[in-house]
């Protein structure tokens, strides 16, 4: 399949539905809404929303119902982004090949845009989907909750933040790194099996793919960090060792990271081992996640 095609059909799905559901920048609060569409629209790879209509695709769903959900899901990550690049955080100048919010606007509007763009989320994910029980929706707007918040992704910048300059073990990392990256990455392939109507099994076959390309993700992250290129990743380079933050990279160096990237690549791939070819688009974006450039 033509993976590039495929990225680029879905991901104008994405921007066109965030485009529409997200306030205008024109809208008061304006100055709020133009900080928020300056973070979320026309940026990013949609990774996330696309897994999730990825997954809902390999167990035969229709996707355009569950665009609401997949949007909740990238403003999660995009107020996460908001919120990392702050002064008080990682202090970013640079995010998507634009200025960070902070910088664009000021600290505060940074602040109450992830905010807003966190609790809109939660807004979307709410929203009744056609033929999806309510039960079933609530269960998985529980779930993003607990994947996003103190158990999953802010639990793990927390850790994250902890870690820096002392000596962490691999099982320490890979904790932080599950939380940190892979919670909402598994979250995103869950929701699209489970909202999508799939069978249990294929549901907890989906969930452990999420599981494995979230941390190939992560691991693909840092090893950019030291070999990639600012232009084409659209955030500055070399930001973990300037805050002596534990990476895969530096505990093991870049070869073995690339062997353990991989080999999580291998295990989600075995993932869909039982499923048609309509899980093509997930074979082909599990082998992206370390082939990529950005």
């Amino acid at each position: 399949m033509d993976l590039t095609e495929y990225i680029n059909r879905r991901k104008q799905q994405v921007d066109t539905a965030l485009d529409q559901l997200v306030p205008g920048a024109h809208k008061p609060p304006q100055r709020l809404n133009q900080a928020i569409r300056h973070s979320l629209i026309d940026g990013g790879k949609r990774l996330r929303p696309i897994l999730l209509l990825a997954c809902a695709e390999a167990v035969g769903s229709a996707t355009d119902k569950l665009l609401p959900f997949a949007c909740a899901l990238e403003c999660i990550h995009t107020y996460s982004l908001i919120h990392d690049d702050l002064p008080a955080m990682d202090d970013d100048d640079l995010r998507r090949g634009r200025p960070t919010c902070h910088k664009a606007y000021d600290e505060a509007t940074a602040i109450l845009a992830g905010d807003g763009l966190l609790t809109f989320a939660f807004e979307l994910a709410a929203r009744p989907i056609e033929g999806v029980p309510a039960s079933a929706s609530l269960a998985m707007v529980v779930q993003l909750a607990q994947d996003a918040g103190i158990h999953g992704m802010v639990g793990g910048q927390m850790m994250d933040m902890q870690a820096e300059d002392r000596p962490v073990e691999l099982a320490e990392l890979q904790s932080i790194h599950i939380r940190k990256t892979g919670a909402l990455i598994r979250a995103s392939c869950l929701a699209g099996a489970r909202l999508g109507g799939g069978e249990e099994q294929q549901v907890q076959k989906l969930k452990r793919y999420g599981e494995a390309i979230g941390l190939a993700f992560q691991i693909a992250d840092d090893i950019l960090d030291i070999v990639g290129d600012t232009a084409l990743l659209g955030k500055s380079t070399g930001q973990d060792q300037q805050h002596a933050k534990a990476t895969y990279p530096a505990l093991m160096g870049l070869s073995q990271a690339r062997e353990e990237a991989d080999s999580m690549v291998s295990e989600a791939l075995r993932c869909l081992e039982d499923f048609s070819e309509a899980a093509d688009p997930l074979r082909a974006l599990a082998r992206y996640i370390t082939d990529r450039t950005h």
